[in-house]
């Protein structure tokens, strides 16, 4: 072994090299400065390996010294050091070290073992259980290595797929505006174009015009002067009078160069021509256009008193509809908005230019000023949305529109999932449907189907309807182990109303009490007769947790949108239905619309309602922008101006004018009803109403849900709960979030909010706390309608009952000092109590009713007298007993009602 210190150590300048042949193993030179050298021993350490339990360690890699034949040496000791130059080496060890380490390795396991020269570690071997521990220690490792670089590897795989899309998107965002930006500049080329054709156009009549002026100057300037010759008699007058300027006079021919001097430039800054400068014969002033003169004449002859020139009146065709303002009358006809008021205060009605006048009063007034009057109805407005019937030519095949209607908890859900391969059903509160869905599947051949999925509980009744109103075929859901239950009869009027045929899906086929006959011997009961029985509706049993019967019921609905034959126009203005409205606090109002006709576009203009809004955003029912929805296509449509009603028609219109004044008509038309039901009845009517209702007790409340439907479903079952003696009275409902506001008119009124599926906002909330107005949500509407139930059953006052214990009779009465008069009394029946209430009668009639004073049995007073039995009786603060009358004994008792 050769090790060798650094000739340049500043350790004393102490050197190391092995002599060959000179030294034996394990033992090295030393060479010091003045030529002194020394052997040392060299430790030499090796590295631990782990070995198995039972298995022979490893012989010691290190030879044994030759003078200790093959055994362990005993450890040298050093203890000198060496010296040289300003540095010491001191030895580790010496070449028995590794054979001793090698002969405790041989000993085993049980050997005690021994330290390692120069260190304080103590080398053992593993025992069985560490070694297993250290084995499952590092495949755990192994193993949790493995799931982490699986984990590492799917999340580059996903990172490399979002960095995918993401430069498609760029991409194409980057394409749409390249073709953008060329359009933008073909059009603004075309328009520049269009601009340089004009100012040609322009600069060429310049040029004639200017062409024509200095040949007319030229003749003026030919003619011969009429200045030279006498003006005769009375010219001058006439002329000054009509205004007319004589001819200026030509410039004398020596001039060639007009004067340019101070009057001269003022006389051309000026551009008025007087008499003085017109006969002064300088050519430096402008001259007045004949149009000017013939205004300057006009005036001049008003002045005088002269009417002028009369001009031609023009008569106009005047729409006048049902109500129409002053101001905008006048302008329909052309007149002056004063000569109308005029008019009309000389017919004794005294109006302003802002008030309105009805059709009558209207048409007066045209054929008044000589106008015709073409009578026209505010509801014209209408006119502007499209009703053309499509040709046959124009007619295209459609996907037909699928509704999902049955009893809650019956499995529509479940069964619409299970064809969408989603699952919609766990992301409902409380397990059952509350909004209504609109879907569009594809199924195996191809053809696009539209499913409605509609909720089964009772408080649903107009979405239920709506999906019927809208569909082509209605898929009536009814559970194999339940029987035709209300919401299913409800579900069979609403399909056989809306004339849409129906096919039965017997669902929940695959549980053990199944009885699929007993529901088709129920629905016989309905005039539902199914196929199996000879009838023509279609049945197909399906189970939505396994999947049977998916293909058939699919199927079905092919064969029975084939022989319908759905067809319609797509290349028109779209028209389709709203099936859902709601507020979206980031969104705005979003309606979910079916199209029914038409294509529906990014840009366009529609009405719907009282809303009107143009198409800023298109969404599918898989969450995907698109440009175009067509026929039987749900979307969701952004871009409204105010949140509609669930079932208004959406229709296109073609300008934002008409559109928004169609829907200023429907909001005025809508708050004419509304007040006119308000309205409604005599005035000793609405007196006999309101004197009825002092004795009603009223729980209002403020309802706020997340979509129009469910604000409307919450109304409608709420204004049920009620009787004779308390109701519920809806003062305000709405959706979106529950505002500040809504909070402020909860407090005016004295009512709690319930909200349904929405929270409060951060000014709101701080505004209940502050205010101590009740805020309540719910997410499921059965727990909604029963605690409003609870509240209003809180406000009816509590039934009395009363119950006869017992009947006394006067005997004789006794005047007692100190207590007044008591009544000598015999109890004929039943019992007398002194807690119980008392009636007194005097020949069968009631004169007096209260409670006992004192009740005594003889001496002493007693809580209680039988039948047979003699007492005396004290009523409190009546005295007015005579012998004979007969005490009428009962208990009372507070029963609390119900609704």
């Amino acid at each position: 072994m050769d090790d060798r210190m650094d000739g340049n150590d500043k350790s004393g300048g102490m050197k190391t090299r092995s002599r060959p042949g000179g030294e034996g193993p394990g033992r090295v030179r030393q060479s010091f400065s003045h030529g002194r050298t020394k052997s040392v021993v060299v430790e030499t350490k090796r590295s631990k390996k782990l070995t198995k339990p039972g298995e022979a360690a490893p012989a010691a890699a290190a030879p044994a010294s030759p003078a200790s034949g093959g055994a362990a040496a005993p450890r040298p000791s050093v203890a000198s050091g060496l010296r040289g130059g300003s540095g010491s080496v001191r030895p580790t060890g010496g070449a028995e070290a590794p054979a001793a380490a090698a002969a405790q390795r041989a000993a085993g396991s049980d050997a005690k073992p021994q330290r390692r020269q120069g260190k304080g570690n103590v080398l053992k071997s593993l025992s069985p259980e560490e070694y297993e521990r250290r084995k499952k220690a590092l495949e755990a490792a192994k193993q949790n290595e493995g799931a982490r670089r699986a984990k590492e590897e799917a999340e580059a795989k996903e990172r490399e797929a979002e960095r995918q899309r993401l430069l498609k998107e760029k991409e194409e965002r980057e394409r749409k505006e390249a073709e953008e930006q060329i359009r933008r500049e073909r059009e603004e080329s075309e328009r520049l174009a269009a601009e340089e054709e004009a100012r040609k156009k322009a600069d060429a009549d310049k040029k004639e015009r200017e062409r024509a002026k200095a040949e007319r100057e030229a003749a003026r300037i030919a003619a011969p002067d009429p200045a030279s010759a006498p003006p005769a008699e009375g010219e001058g007058k006439d002329r000054t009078m009509r205004g007319t300027p004589p001819p200026r006079r030509a410039a004398p021919a020596d001039d060639k160069k007009p004067s340019r001097g101070r009057g001269a430039d003022e006389r051309r800054r000026s551009g008025k021509l007087t008499i003085s400068s017109a006969t002064s014969g300088d050519e430096g002033g402008r001259q007045r256009s004949l149009a000017a003169m013939r205004r300057k004449q006009e005036r001049q002859k008003r002045q005088m008193g002269g009417r002028g020139p009369e001009r031609e009146k023009v008569m106009r065709d005047v729409n006048v509809p049902d109500a129409i303002t002053v101001q905008e009358l006048a302008n329909r006809m052309a007149e002056r908005a004063a000569d109308v008021v005029k008019m009309l205060f000389k017919s004794g009605m005294m109006v302003t230019i802002n008030d309105t006048l009805d059709a009558d009063t209207a048409a007066l007034v045209v054929e008044e000023f000589g106008h015709t009057v073409v009578r026209v109805s505010d509801s014209d407005v209408e006119d502007a949305i499209s009703t053309t019937v499509d040709s046959e030519g124009e007619l295209k095949p459609r996907a037909p529109v699928v509704t999902i209607m049955g009893h809650v908890d019956h499995g529509k859900t479940s069964l619409l999932d299970a064809i969408r391969k989603a699952n919609v059903v766990s992301g409902e509160a409380g397990g059952i449907t509350q909004h209504i869905g609109a879907y569009q599947v594809t199924t195996d051949s191809g053809a696009p189907v539209t499913f409605l999925d509609t909720p089964g509980h009772a408080a649903f009744t107009s979405m239920r309807a709506r999906g019927a109103q809208v569909t082509d075929i209605v898929i009536l859901v009814v559970a194999a182990d339940d029987a035709v239950m209300p919401q299913t009869i409800e579900a069979i009027h609403h399909a056989k109303a809306a004339n849409v045929p129906i096919i039965v899906a017997i669902n929940k086929c695959d549980k053990p009490d199944a009885n699929p006959q007993k529901v088709r011997t129920d629905l016989l009961q309905h005039e539902i007769v199914v196929e199996e029985m000879s009838g023509d509706v279609q049945d197909v049993e399906v189970s939505a947790k396994t999947g049977m019967g998916l293909d058939t019921l699919l199927e079905a609905v092919a064969l029975q949108a084939e022989i319908l034959e759905l067809k319609a126009n797509p290349e028109r203005e779209a028209e389709g239905a709203v099936i859902e409205a709601k507020l979206d606090t980031g969104r705005g109002p979003v309606a979910t619309v079916l199209v029914q006709r038409g294509t529906l576009k990014r840009g366009d203009i529609f009405v719907v309602g009282e809303q009107w809004g143009r198409v800023r955003a298109l969404i599918n029912d898989q969450g995907e922008r698109v440009d175009e929805a067509g026929p039987s296509v749900p979307v969701e449509v952004l871009g409204l101006q105010g949140t509609p009603a669930a079932g208004d028609v959406l229709n296109v219109v073609e300008s934002e004018g008409k559109a928004r004044e169609i829907a200023d008509y429907r909001q005025r038309k809508a708050k004419e009803k509304q007040a006119a039901a308000g309205a409604r009845g005599t005035l000793d009517q609405l007196l006999a109403q309101a004197k009825a209702d002092e004795n009603v007790a009223e729980l209002p409340v403020l309802v706020k849900a997340d979509v129009q439907g469910s604000a409307e479903a919450i109304v409608q079952a709420l204004e049920k709960i009620g009787n004779e003696d308390v109701r519920v009275r809806v003062v305000h409902s709405g959706v979106g979030a529950i505002t500040e506001t809504d909070v402020g008119l909860a407090e005016a009124s004295n009512m709690p909010v319930i909200g349904f599926n929405v929270r409060a906002n951060a000014p709101a909330r701080e505004a209940a706390n502050q205010k101590g107005v009740e805020i309540r949500y719910y997410s499921v509407i059965y727990d909604l309608v029963d605690d409003v139930k609870m509240a209003a059953q809180g406000l009816l006052k509590p039934e009395v009952r009363e119950t006869f214990i017992g009947y006394a009779k006067i005997k004789e009465v006794f005047k007692v000092t100190g207590v007044g008069k008591v009544a000598g009394c015999e109890v004929t029946e039943g019992v007398a109590r002194k807690s119980a209430g008392v009636r007194l009668l005097r020949d069968d009639v009631v004169i007096h009713e209260g409670k006992l004073k004192t009740l005594k049995r003889f001496k002493d007073e007693v809580n209680e007298v039988r039948s047979g039995q003699e007492c005396g009786m004290a009523f409190q603060n009546y005295e007015d007993i005579r012998e004979g009358d007969v005490i009428e004994i009962f208990t009372t008792q507070e029963v609390e009602r119900t609704l």
